[in-house]
């Protein structure tokens, strides 16, 4: 054979299980027919090249044994060919007979760390040192033993399903590995199943999904479960490994429970003196639910329709809070009964057919009787009592009581700091008020006394009231003038002239209709020039009505007037109530040499003054006569202004044949008497008028 021969090399090894200790040598027959292929493709000219055969080597193996053979056919025996191997593991793993060209395991391996080597294999002549066959690669593929257990990833497992939910309903899903080669026969192939949870919940074999398959699972009853789910390899068969992982399964709370009572009759009691607000205990209904589903509300229906508790929810605890709303009196009402009901804030549609959420209750509270202090039955007291009352009078009766159901007796007594001055007393056993000393309205005219009473008892509980006394006014007061009244008149003032505005005051209480009444005293001596005139008000005219010669001579003259005191009521009746008396002077300036009078003067009375019904006739004519008066004033513009008022007066009575005033014609009567002796205390008319002597007669 020349040099362009090919080298063939065969290399079997059995890949069944038991042959890998089997002779690899090729036998006579197969060499025969492979020699007379090579001499076939010789004469062809075709060129020869390594063929191989895959290795296959099960891993863990026990080492060292012989897994294949490298064999050229120019291999004569004559150990001229030298093998040699490399590549991954040569020489620690895979070792080689470089004479016979047997390959070697020296080793142990591990799929799971490497499935497969890549490894040279060459031939070469031992004298030339040159190849036999150019360098060739080959494969030694581990194959797969079933020496892994399959294992659970993305532990731990951990789910919730909402209770009540129907069967079937997907848990979560578990899933496990196994290290084996999955491509080769049964070895990474699992099965899922349950151990522990049944017949609760059912896993699906092939994908690990956890199902219900039990119905209508209470949370109430039982809240957690632990599934115990297994895997097996080699599909469940006898001999493979398994798993095992545990889930924990917690059912989700709806609220499928309303709120109950764990009695249906609460009983509280409370002080009558405990103050609005106070808390008198907390009622719980129980519901199974937990969070949102949990919370409720109390509401109380009050049968008695006081409204005097309220009723409120603790959030945090979920406690009905029972507190007062209204004072308490024993003495009133000792008992009340109240409903309640709690009733559920959210509620589940889905269950309304078969649960109630709400439940009812009774609470009966009783008040305790607290000793009281005494009760005044009239707060506060407004009393009066005139003035003139007597030492000894009484004035009022307070009446105080103990509302206890002890019912003591009550003591009273005046606030000594209410009445320094002791003006009143009370006796002690039945509240009735005197007067203690004389009274005076002018002094004091009111009193404010603060009652007490005081129990007679261990406790001596009190309570005090405010007394209030208005002294009522008596006309015990006469009236004085307002000020010392010092008038100054001109010697030759004109008759009619207002000389001095005289006031009088009193210091008794005014009332309706009162006024002052002023007049000359009778019994003293009249002066005849001068009058006064009341306004019915408090303040008087005093005007010169004569004139005389010698009033020019006198320096002062004096007048005792007479100040009379009504009322509306002692007017109808024409009494006075009290009078005084007082003296009043009148001077005039000095006289001076040269007579000095302004013949022109226009007087007006810049002041309010109300005529008297005392003065003048009040008919028609009168009033025609002012009317006109005032139209003419209306229209004159050198009169003064329009708000001044113009006042008549008298102009004299001292004649039998009576008063030629205009103010009193209308009343005049009509059977004239004609006199032709004036006398010495007539003046006549005349040189007022500007008229002669001789064109007047009487």
């Amino acid at each position: 054979m020349d040099n362009c021969s090919a080298l063939h090399v065969l290399l079997m090894i059995s890949i069944m299980p038991g042959w890998l200790g089997g002779d690899f040598i090729i036998s006579k027959k197969q060499h025969e027919i492979r020699s007379s292929e090579i001499s076939h493709r010789s004469h062809l000219r075709v060129r020869r090249g390594w063929i191989w055969s895959q290795i296959f080597v099960e891993e863990e193996d026990p080492t060292p044994r012989k897994i294949g053979q490298l064999k050229s056919d120019y291999d004569t025996g004559d150990f001229t060919i030298k093998y040699i191997l490399s590549g991954e593991g040569a020489s620690e793993i895979f070792k080689i007979d470089e004479y016979t060209g047997d390959i070697y395991l020296s080793q142990r391996l591990d799929r799971e760390l490497k499935p497969f080597y890549i490894l040279q294999a060459q031939a070469i002549n031992r004298s030339s040192k040159q190849p036999v066959e150019p360098e060739s690669e080959f494969i030694i593929k581990v194959q797969d033993i079933n020496d892994n257990a399959p294992e659970f990833i993305n532990e731990p497992y951990v789910s919730s399903i909402p209770e009540m939910c129907p069967t079937g309903t997907t848990v979560i899903q578990v899933t496990a590995t196994d290290a084996d080669d999955p491509m080769f026969g049964n070895n990474a192939k699992l099965i899922y199943s349950i151990l522990e949870g049944e017949p609760y919940f059912s896993v699906e074999p092939k994908t690990g999904i956890i199902v219900t398959s039990w119905p209508n699972m209470d949370r109430e009853a039982r809240e957690t479960y632990l599934v115990v789910v297994q895997v097996k390899d080699m599909l469940g068969l006898t001999g493979g490994y398994s798993a095992t992982t545990t889930v924990t399964i917690s059912l989700m709370d709806v609220n499928d429970n309303g709120p109950t009572f764990q009695h249906n009759l609460y009983t509280f009691a409370i002080s009558e003196s405990a103050p609005v607000g106070t808390t008198l205990g907390r009622i719980m209904a129980d519901d199974g639910d937990v969070g949102l589903n949990a919370k409720m509300n109390y509401s109380l229906e009050d049968l008695e329709e006081s409204s005097t508790f309220t009723i409120q929810t603790d959030p945090d605890t979920q406690e009905g809070i029972v507190i007062l709303a209204q004072p308490l009196d024993y003495e009133t009402k000792r008992r009340f009964v109240i409903a309640v009901e709690a009733i559920n804030e959210n509620i589940d549609t889905r269950f309304m057919s078969a649960y109630e959420f709400r439940d009812r209750t009774t609470i009966k509270i009783t008040v305790t009787n607290v000793d009281e202090p005494p009760i005044f039955y009239e707060t506060p007291y407004n009393w009066k009592v005139l003035e003139s009352a007597q030492i000894g009078t009484q004035v009022g009766t307070v009446y105080a009581k103990d509302t206890d159901t002890t019912n003591n007796a009550i003591r009273y007594s005046i606030l000594k700091s209410s009445d320094t001055r002791q003006m009143f007393k009370i006796d002690p056993s039945n509240g009735t008020v005197y007067v203690a000393n004389l009274l005076d309205r002018e002094t004091a005219a009111w009193y404010n006394l603060t009652i007490d009473a005081k129990e007679n008892s261990d406790e001596q509980l009190s309570s005090s009231v405010s007394l209030d006394i208005t002294l009522l006014d008596i006309n015990d007061n006469v009236p004085t003038l307002s000020q010392d009244y010092q008038p100054y008149v001109c010697e030759d003032t004109q008759a009619g002239e207002l000389i001095e505005l005289i006031s009088a005051t009193d210091a008794d209480d005014p009332v309706d209709g009162h006024h002052f009444y002023f007049s000359m005293i009778p019994d003293k001596h009249i002066n005849p020039n001068f009058t006064i005139r009341d306004n019915q008000v408090l303040s008087t005219l005093m005007l010169a009505v004569r004139k005389y010669k010698t009033l020019r001579q006198e320096k002062m003259a004096t007048q005792e007037l007479e100040t009379v005191e009504f009322s509306e009521k002692i007017l109808s009746f024409a009494i006075p109530d009290t009078e005084s008396t007082q003296t009043v002077p009148l001077r005039h300036p000095r006289r001076r040499e040269r007579k000095l009078c302004r013949e022109e003067v226009t007087t007006s009375i810049r002041m309010s003054l109300r005529h008297s019904h005392l003065i003048g006739p009040e008919d028609t004519v009168f009033q025609q006569f002012i009317m006109d008066r005032l139209a003419e004033a209306d229209e004159d513009p050198y009169v003064p202004p329009f708000d001044c008022m113009h006042t008549y007066t008298f102009e004299g009575t001292g004649s039998v044949t009576g008063s030629l005033s205009s103010l009193e014609s209308a009343i005049f009567d009509p059977c004239m008497i004609q006199t032709h002796d004036a006398g010495p205390h007539l003046l006549p008319l005349s040189p007022w008028l500007g008229a002669a002597a001789d064109e007047t007669s009487f």
